[in-house]
């Protein structure tokens, strides 16, 4: 992850961060989230990042039948990203990259006059979210291997292998997580896991359960 601005020490991020709400959209530490802005209060909230920190927190809404109007609540976790691109496109939208920074947990809402919403949150759980990640440490490869065959039977995935084996363990992993469409709860999962190791368990968990989906729709049909 390559940034004007490192972060060493989450005592370098900031306690009351904008949050922008977006159901089954991942970011993740260390990867590249693109974002199409066109909301007004979204707009108002990147020109108040660009004006800052230039930071800005993805998270999820949480999936509640009870509420009706007023605010929506929100998963308790999160990640911080920074915006590292953006460009405008001259109809009053923003083109924009969110480079993973930390995960984070929130603590509290901000009553705000913003059209946008603030959090105040904490960064103490995630610290290692700003260590290099320890390649040696993963030792996934063949988990990765069996996970994307599976991946590739039941969804039909198109795979370039030889990519796949020029690329970090901890970069595919997390492009799976990202890109890849889940349940929300999944993708919840996936973002609090504790390590890369934890993140392919559950993805590994989730091709399984297709399969078996898979297996016994066919049986059914026989």
């Amino acid at each position: 992850m390559s940034l004007n601005r490192p972060y060493e020490r989450i005592s370098e991020l900031p306690e009351i961060i904008p949050v922008f709400p977006l159901e089954g959209i991942l970011l993740l530490p260390g990867a590249e989230l693109p974002l199409n802005i066109f909301e007004p209060r979204y707009l108002e909230m990147v020109d108040v990042a660009l004006g800052a920190h230039r930071l800005i927190g993805m998270i999820q809404p949480t999936p509640d039948p009870e509420t009706k109007g007023g605010a929506t609540n929100l998963e308790s976790v999160g990640c911080l990203g920074r915006i590292t691109q953006i460009s405008e496109s001259g109809d009053g939208r923003y083109s924009l990259t969110l480079t993973g920074i930390s995960r984070f947990r929130t603590i509290q809402e901000i009553n705000v006059e913003s059209p946008f919403r603030q959090m105040r949150v904490s960064f103490a759980e995630f610290a290692s979210d700003l260590a290099e990640v320890d390649i040696d440490a993963i030792a996934v490869r063949s988990e990765l291997t069996r996970m994307l065959k599976m991946f590739e039977q039941t969804r039909g995935l198109k795979i370039d292998w030889r990519s796949i084996s020029d690329t970090r363990d901890d970069v595919v992993i997390n492009a799976l997580a990202m890109t890849m469409q889940f349940a929300q709860s999944e993708k919840q999962a996936l973002l609090e896991a504790d390590s890369i190791k934890s993140r392919a368990d559950i993805l590994t968990a989730i091709a399984e359960q297709e399969m078996a989906a898979q297996a016994g729709a066919t049986t059914r049909l026989q």
